[in-house]
């Protein structure tokens, strides 16, 4: 059985997009720019909030300033809108509760800044005891870097051979190849299956249960 399981947040425990989505496009909306469909928005999210907005503007538009203005703007709306439409994967609470009820400890490993990621983890899964919630923080690298798996693994030391890193993309399996820990991909979020394994994910799951296997 693994000791810890570090989880990713968007698109691996919640289905985040469509908060991101309307947050994005409130921002370019505010700014004058044509808004994206929220089926386009998977494919920009999964390298941090800033990198979303890079992605949303148009390229000729990508300045430092214009991006540092936007984001403002999207954090506002985000920070009163980010569980409107947001919800846990069917299972993850489930799942989660029976990992904790075991014994294993279980942390969370996100590129979405550290105020958001307190916020929904406290919000959609309060009864459980994270050993560990990890965001994005101002100078310190985001994901694929492996510096937030360290920093988890200082607050709740364990074997890498003993923890599994779980996500939804390459971004996410990267991560975990770079830490030296054990990967799986899960194929119920953002990012499709062969992403997954292009950036050698070490397992894939379709479902919490074969995840549950997996850790256990």
């Amino acid at each position: 059985m693994k000791q810890l399981v570090i989880f990713d947040l968007d698109g691996t425990l919640l289905n985040t997009i469509a908060d991101l989505g309307n947050a994005a496009n409130h921002a370019l909306e505010k700014a004058g720019l044509p808004t994206h469909p929220r089926q386009a928005y998977p494919r920009f999210v999964g390298n941090g909030v800033r990198k979303l907005i890079e992605r949303v503007l148009p390229e000729g538009l990508r300045t430092g300033e214009k991006v540092e203005s936007m984001l403002d703007d999207f954090k506002q709306y985000y920070d009163s809108h980010l569980t409107d439409f947001t919800e846990p994967y069917p299972g993850i609470p489930e799942l989660l509760q029976d990992l904790a009820q075991r014994g294993v400890r279980l942390a969370v490993a996100s590129n979405k800044y550290q105020s958001a990621v307190e916020r929904l983890v406290n919000h959609f899964f309060p009864g459980i005891p994270w050993a560990a919630i990890e965001g994005q923080k101002e100078g310190i690298p985001v994901k694929p870097d492996p510096s937030i798996v360290f920093e988890i693994l200082t607050k709740s030391p364990a074997s890498k051979a003993d923890v599994l890193y779980v996500g939804d993309s390459g971004v996410d399996m990267e991560t975990a190849r770079r830490a030296c820990v054990e990967s799986c991909g899960v194929t119920w979020g953002f990012r499709p299956l062969d992403e997954l394994i292009d950036n050698h994910a070490d397992h894939v799951a379709g479902t919490t249960l074969q995840l549950l296997r997996l850790i256990i």
